[in-house]
C-alpha cells in the first residue's frame, strides 16, 4: 500500500494501525473508526460514511496484502456498528467485500471475514433479508470449509441469521427457492447438512408456506438421502417426514402432478431407504389426489410391478408397493371406456386399423411383445405430460399402460409376483375398459399366450383369465363370422365320415388356414376361435406343454368359457389339421378330458342321451374329428350309447395295424370301463337282450388285447354278465308261480261260499273263524241267494278244491287274519 496516498477521512494513524500486524493494533484502529463514523453519523454527513466505508472497501479489504485485507475487514465490522440502525442504508457496500474474502485462500482471514459479518449482521437484524441471498450463498461455502475454526465462526453467524428468519415475515421466498434448488445437489455432506437445517427452519416458520416450493426441492431432497452420513439421512428423513404430514393436511393445496415423475423416479432406485421413502410417498399421492394420478399410471406401474416381486429382505418396499398397485387399478372404473355408440371399426375386422397398426408399431419399438422395453422404463425415467389443470377431467390413455404391461409380461427375467399382478391389471382393463382394450388384444394376445409356458400355476391361470376374457368380452362379439377365405368347409351334420388320410389336403388348403370362424360352431366373439387355433397351434410346436399342462389348461378354460363351445371349435380345428399324428394325440387328450373331468360332468350327461339338437349337432362335430384316433372314437361311442356302431367300428379294427401305442389307448379304455364315468354302461349289462351289442363290443375289445391285466379285468367283468337263457327260465318259473298263486285264491274263495251255504253250523267248517259274515250278508242282502231258495250245484273242480282246506292254498298261510280278497 502506497503510504502517501491520502485516507482521508481516516487519518495516518488509523491506516498505519489497519495495515499492522498485529490484531491489537487493528482493533485500536477499528475503535477509532467506530468514534469517526458516530461523529458523521451524528452531523448526519452521509457523503463522508460513503467515502469511509469505500476506502475500507477498495483500499484495504480488497487490498494484496493479507494483513490490509484484515484491517479492511475490522474496519468495515466498526462501521455498521458506529451506523447501528442506520447500517441498513450501507449494507450493500458493507457486506460485498466481506463476502468476497470468503473465498481468499488464508483461513485466518476466511475466519475474520466470518467474524466482521457476524457482526455487521447483528447490528443491522432484518435489514438484512434483503441481501439473504448472498449471505446464504456465502454461508453454504463456508459450512463445508475444512478449517475448523472457520466452521464454527460460520456456524455463529448461521445461527444469528436463522434467528433473524424466525422472526421476521418479510422473508421472500420466491427470491430464495431458485438458490436453494440450486445448492440443493451439492455433494457435500456439510453443504447438504447446510441445506437441510434452512428447510427445517422454513418449514418450521408459519408464514412460510414452503409446500408450495416442494416440487422445485423434493428431487435434491431424495437425493440427500442417499448420502453416507447417518445423521444426514437422519435429518433428511425428518424434513420429508413433516412435508408428508403437511401434504396429508392440506392436500387441496399440493400440486401433485408436478411430483409424480419425480416419485416414480426414486422408486426405482437402488437405495433401499430412498425406494422405501418415494414408495411411501407415491402410496399417499394415489390415496389423496385419486384420478389426478391416472395419466401418470405408466410411470407408477413402471416403478411398482417389479417391486411386487421382492423376498423377505425388502418386505417393507413389497407391501407398500402392493397397496399403490391396488389403489392404482380402483382408480380405473367404466366411465373410462368409449361409450357404446358408435361401436368401433375394430370390431367388424379381422385385423387391426391401419392407425392401430401404426400405433403398435411404435409401441413395439419401444416395448412390444418381443420383450425390448423403451430405455425410459429400463433407465427408470417415465415420461409424462403435466396436467395443466388438476381439476380438469381425466382421461385414461391406455396406449402407455399396456407397453408398460406388455414389456413386464414379456420379461423372462421377471419375478412370479410381477408377472401375476400384470396379468391381474390386464384382466381388470378388460373388464372396465372392453372397447379400449380391444384395440391393443393383438399386440398382447402373442405375448399372452406365450405366457401358457410359465412355470407357475398360478400365473397360467391368471392368463387363462385374462384369454377367457378377451375370448367373452363384449367387444369383441360379432353379429357376422365373416368370410372364409377358402370354400365352403360346412360338412353335413348327417354324414358322419371318418377323415381319409388320402384326401386330408381337402381339408387343409392353404385357404383354409386363415379361418376366422367356426363353419359349424356357433356366432361368437372373434377372438374365441383365435384363441383356439393358436392354443392348438402352441400344443403342437410344444408337445411337452400340451403333455404337461395340456388338460390342466383345457379344464380351467372350460371352467372360464362354455365347454360346449371349447370343444366344439377345437374338434373343427382339428377336422383341418395337417400333421395327423398330433390330431391324434390331440383328440386323446380332449377325450380322457371329457371323459374324466369333473368340469365336464354336464356335458357328458349331454353326450349321453343326445336327447336336444345341440347335443346332436355336437356329438357329430366331435365324432368327425375323434375319427383321427380310433380307440377314442370307440369311447365317444360308448359314452353316447352308439354300441352298434361302436361295434362296427371294433370290426374294423382287423383291418388297421395293431402297434403297441394302439394296445396301450385300448388298455386305457378298459381302464375307463370300470370307472365311475361308466358305470350306466355296466348296469346295462344286466339287461342283455336290450344291449346285444354292447357285450359284442366289449368282447371286441377283450380279443384285441393280449393277456395282460387289463385283459383280465375286462374277462372278469364278463364273466358277471348274466346267462340269457337262465333269465329267461327264471321269467317264465316266476310267471308260473303267479298264475298258480292267482287259481289258488280263486278256489279259495269259492270253497267258503260254499261252505257257508251248505253247512248248519259255520264255526265246524275249516277255518270258520276266517269267514267274515260280510261274505255271507252280502249275497243274502243283494236278492241273488236266499236260504229257504236252495242251493245251485257247484262246479266239479270247485268241489274237489273244497276237499282240502282253503287255507292251504292262500298266501298268507294258516292262521293269518282275514284277507282283503274275502271280503
Amino acid at each position: 500500500m502506497n503510504p502517501e496516498k491520502d485516507f482521508a477521512p481516516l487519518t495516518p494513524n488509523i491506516v498505519r494501525a489497519l495495515n499492522d500486524k498485529l490484531y491489537e493494533k487493528r482493533k485500536v484502529a477499528a475503535l477509532e473508526i467506530e468514534k469517526l463514523v458516530r461523529e458523521f453519523v451524528a452531523q448526519n454527513n452521509t457523503v463522508q460514511i460513503k467515502h469511509v466505508i469505500q476506502t475500507l472497501s477498495q483500499e484495504f479489504a480488497l487490498s494484496q496484502h493479507p494483513h490490509s485485507r484484515k484491517g479492511g475487514l475490522i474496519g468495515l465490522a466498526a462501521c455498521s456498528i458506529a451506523l447501528g440502525k442506520d447500517s441498513g442504508l450501507y449494507l450493500k457496500e458493507l457486506i460485498e467485500p466481506v463476502l468476497t474474502c470468503f473465498n481468499d485462500a488464508d483461513s485466518r482471514l476466511r475466519y475474520y471475514a466470518c467474524e466482521a459479518l457476524y457482526n455487521i449482521v447483528k447490528v443491522a437484524r432484518g435489514a438484512v433479508l434483503p441481501h439473504f441471498n448472498v449471505l446464504f450463498d456465502g454461508l453454504s461455502k463456508l459450512a463445508a470449509d475444512p478449517d475448523p475454526n472457520v466452521k464454527s465462526g460460520s456456524e455463529l453467524l448461521d445461527r444469528l441469521l436463522k434467528d433473524i428468519v424466525t422472526e421476521s415475515n418479510k422473508f421472500d421466498l420466491v427470491g430464495f427457492i431458485p438458490l436453494l434448488r440450486e445448492r440443493i445437489y451439492s455433494n457435500n455432506q456439510y453443504a447438504r447438512q447446510f441445506i437441510i437445517s434452512w428447510i427445517l427452519v422454513l418449514e418450521s416458520v408459519p408464514d412460510i408456506n414452503l409446500l408450495d416450493y416442494l416440487p422445485e426441492i423434493l428431487d435434491g431432497l431424495f437425493q440427500i438421502l442417499g448420502d453416507n452420513g447417518k445423521e444426514i439421512r437422519k435429518m433428511c428423513e425428518v424434513v420429508l417426514g413433516e412435508f408428508l404430514k403437511e401434504t396429508k393436511k392440506s392436500p387441496s393445496s399440493v400440486k401433485f402432478a408436478e411430483m409424480a415423475n419425480i416419485l416414480v423416479i426414486h422408486c426405482q432406485t437402488t437405495d433401499d431407504l430412498i425406494q422405501l421413502t418415494a414408495m411411501c410417498w407415491l402410496r399417499e399421492f394415489i390415496q389423496l389426489a385419486g384420478r389426478v394420478m391416472l395419466p401418470y399410471s405408466s410411470g407408477i406401474l413402471t416403478a411398482v410391478l417389479p417391486c411386487l416381486a421382492y423376498d423377505d429382505r425388502k418386505r417393507n418396499i413389497k407391501e407398500v408397493a402392493s397397496v399403490c398397485n391396488q389403489s392404482l387399478m380402483k382408480l380405473v372404473t367404466p366411465e373410462d371406456d368409449e361409450p357404446d355408440e358408435p361401436r368401433p371399426v375394430v370390431q367388424k375386422q379381422a385385423g387391426p386399423s391401419p392407425e392401430d397398426c401404426a400405433a403398435k408399431q411404435e409401441g413395439a419399438a419401444s416395448g412390444g411383445p418381443d420383450g425390448s422395453c423403451d430405455s425410459s422404463f429400463s433407465s427408470g425415467i417415465s415420461v409424462f405430460t403435466p396436467a395443466s389443470a388438476e381439476r380438469a377431467p381425466v382421461t385414461l390413455h391406455l396406449d402407455g399402460i399396456v407397453q408398460v404391461l406388455n414389456c413386464h409380461l414379456s420379461d423372462t427375467a421377471i419375478g412370479m409376483m410381477t408377472r401375476i399382478a400384470v396379468l391381474k391389471w390386464l384382466y381388470h382393463l378388460y373388464i372396465k375398459t372392453p372397447r379400449k382394450m380391444s384395440r391393443h388384444t393383438d399386440s398382447l394376445f402373442p405375448v399372452l399366450l406365450q405366457t401358457l409356458s410359465d412355470e407357475s400355476d398360478e400365473v397360467i391361470l391368471k392368463d387363462l383369465e385374462v384369454l377367457a376374457e378377451i375370448a367373452s368380452s363384449p367387444a369383441g362379439q360379432t353379429d357376422d363370422p365373416g368370410p372364409l377365405d377358402g370354400p365352403d368347409l360346412r360338412v353335413s351334420h348327417s354324414e358322419l365320415q371318418a377323415p381319409i388320410p388320402g384326401r386330408a389336403g381337402l381339408l387343409n388348403t392353404p385357404g383354409t388356414k386363415g379361418l376366422e370362424c367356426s363353419p359349424s360352431t356357433p356366432t361368437m366373439n372373434s377372438y374365441f376361435y383365435k384363441f383356439m387355433i393358436n392354443l392348438l397351434k402352441r400344443f403342437s410346436s410344444e408337445r411337452k406343454l400340451l403333455e404337461v399342462r395340456g388338460a390342466f389348461i383345457i379344464r380351467q378354460l372350460c371352467l372360464l368359457l362354455h365347454a360346449e363351445s371349447i370343444f366344439h371349435s377345437m374338434a373343427d380345428i382339428l377336422l383341418r389339421e395337417e400333421d395327423l399324428t398330433f390330431a391324434s394325440t390331440m383328440v386323446h387328450t380332449l377325450n380322457t378330458i371329457l371323459l374324466t373331468s369333473t368340469e365336464l360332468f354336464q356335458l357328458r350327461n349331454q353326450l349321453k342321451d343326445l336327447k336336444t339338437p345341440e347335443s346332436r349337432n355336437l356329438f357329430c362335430c366331435l365324432y368327425r374329428s375323434w375319427c383321427h384316433n380310433p380307440v377314442t372314437t370307440v369311447s365317444l361311442c360308448f359314452l353316447t350309447q352308439n354300441y352298434r356302431h361302436a361295434y362296427d367300428l371294433i370290426q374294423k379294427f382287423g383291418d388297421l395295424e395293431v402297434t403297441v401305442d394302439f394296445l396301450t389307448e385300448v388298455d386305457k379304455l378298459v381302464q375307463l370301463i370300470e370307472c365311475p364315468i361308466f358305470t350306466y354302461l355296466r348296469l346295462q349289462l344286466l339287461d342283455v337282450k336290450s344291449n346285444p351289442y354292447l357285450i359284442k363290443a366289449l368282447y371286441g375289445l377283450l380279443m384285441l388285447l393280449p393277456q395282460s391285466s387289463a385283459f383280465q379285468l375286462l374277462s372278469h367283468r364278463l364273466q358277471c354278465v348274466p346267462n340269457p337263457e337262465l333269465l329267461q327260465t327264471e321269467h317264465l318259473a316266476s310267471e308260473m308261480e303267479n298264475f298258480t298263486c292267482q287259481v289258488a285264491m280263486e278256489t279259495s274263495r269259492a270253497t267258503e261260499i260254499y261252505a257257508e251255504w251248505s253247512a248248519p253250523s259255520l264255526h265246524q267248517m275249516p277255518c270258520a273263524s276266517r269267514i267274515p259274515s260280510q261274505a255271507v250278508q252280502a249275497p243274502r242282502q243283494a236278492g241273488r241267494l236266499t236260504p229257504t231258495r236252495g242251493l245251485r250245484p257247484l262246479p266239479l273242480r270247485w268241489t274237489q278244491a273244497a276237499l282240502r282246506c282253503p287255507c292251504a292254498f292262500c298266501p298268507a298261510g294258516p292262521g293269518a287274519p282275514p284277507l282283503p280278497h274275502l271280503t
